[in-house]
């Protein structure tokens, strides 16, 4: 396939296609009924990735019409929010289990919390290791994966798991092994797609909890832009309800 702008639009655009056809078929359902259930008991959506996939925790925590409930948490709040010093955080960081323990006693958890854990390969020790972590205190976890690379690659955490056979929910991301898409030369491949195909699922969960709970005669709790008239004070009102459990940094 020639290498062109033209044909890595019909390979995102394929790909969503597949994901939104996927999603009114209700193959979401079993993610939204988590995070639907979780905000009735009062719950925080966390969300995590790594690299790239870090976007999709982006998409999911704190942005304009999103849910207000959800936390985003990433390697860095060792520093930021623990005892590390700035160079720890290196590119190799998310290979390592250790990360875990003092990734997580930064992050404000609660009973009735779910995970949404995002990561093309799925099989990074920080990534696997967050995943166990939350299983093995009582939260539900929501993966969103490459199953076509995650097959062909060896874990690297000393569980011998992926995070897909860690989960209860497995959201596919539909990326092939490797990411991209399209090859330049021989052998070199360009148009990498999880990170679009992440943020389009992020969206299509965040959707399908509004709608959920908008069908039930509810009001979603929802983020408006802070850049229109009213966002501020509108936002505030429902972060308070969350105080010391959402961390909206810079």
């Amino acid at each position: 396939m020639t290498a062109t702008p033209s044909a890595l639009l019909r390979e995102a655009t394929m790909r969503l296609e597949r994901l939104a056809a996927d999603a009114e078929a209700g193959g979401l359902d079993a993610a939204i009924d988590l995070m639907v259930g979780a905000l009735d008991r009062g719950g925080v959506l966390h969300a995590f990735g790594t690299g790239h996939s870090e976007a999709f925790a982006m998409e999911i925590a704190g942005r304009a019409g999103g849910l207000i409930p959800t936390n985003r948490f990433a390697l860095r709040d060792i520093v930021m929010h623990g005892d590390r010093e700035a160079g720890v955080l290196t590119g190799s960081l998310e290979r390592e289990p250790w990360v875990v323990d003092e990734l997580m006693a930064t992050v404000p958890v609660h009973e009735h919390d779910v995970f949404l854990i995002a990561s093309n390969s799925g099989v990074n020790g920080s990534i696997v290791g967050t995943a166990l972590w939350a299983q093995e205190h009582g939260h539900p976890v929501i993966a969103v994966t490459s199953l076509a690379h995650t097959a062909r690659v060896e874990p690297k955490h000393p569980s011998g798991k992926r995070l897909s056979e860690i989960a209860d929910v497995v959201i596919d991301n539909l990326a092939p092994y490797g990411d991209s898409t399209l090859e330049v030369a021989d052998g070199i491949g360009a148009g990498a797609i999880s990170s679009i195909t992440a943020a389009f699922i992020a969206q299509l969960l965040t959707l399908g909890v509004a709608r959920t709970i908008a069908e039930r005669g509810e009001t979603p709790p929802m983020y408006i832009s802070a850049n229109i008239p009213g966002g501020d004070e509108h936002n505030s009102v429902l972060e308070d309800r969350y105080a010391g459990r959402i961390r909206r940094g810079a």
